[in-house]
């Protein structure tokens, strides 16, 4: 029963209190139900994305050394660049 509870984020003695109020009074549980169902969505406010940095890459070739600052709002531009310089 506690691997049960544990499962699903419950504390195993207050299951094991549910089950023995149950078992000891069926109706007492029917009466503890919610009368109206539960909202299937919540709405919740999230905090706003973080302003995007810069991307700084070094690359060492042939005892070159290349820094390259590029904005992150175009990281996959970057990205396709980086692929092609390393092909």
């Amino acid at each position: 029963m506690a691997a049960v509870a544990l499962a699903n984020g419950l504390n195993a003695n207050m299951l094991r209190k549910w089950v023995q109020e149950s078992e000891g009074n069926p109706a007492a549980v029917l009466s503890s139900a919610p009368q109206q169902p539960a909202p299937s969505f919540i709405a919740l406010p999230l905090p706003a994305a973080p302003a995007a940095q810069d991307i700084r890459i070094e690359l060492q070739r042939a005892g070159t050394t290349i820094s390259v600052s590029w904005p992150g709002s175009a990281a996959a531009e970057c990205a396709a660049w980086l692929r092609e310089l390393l092909r």
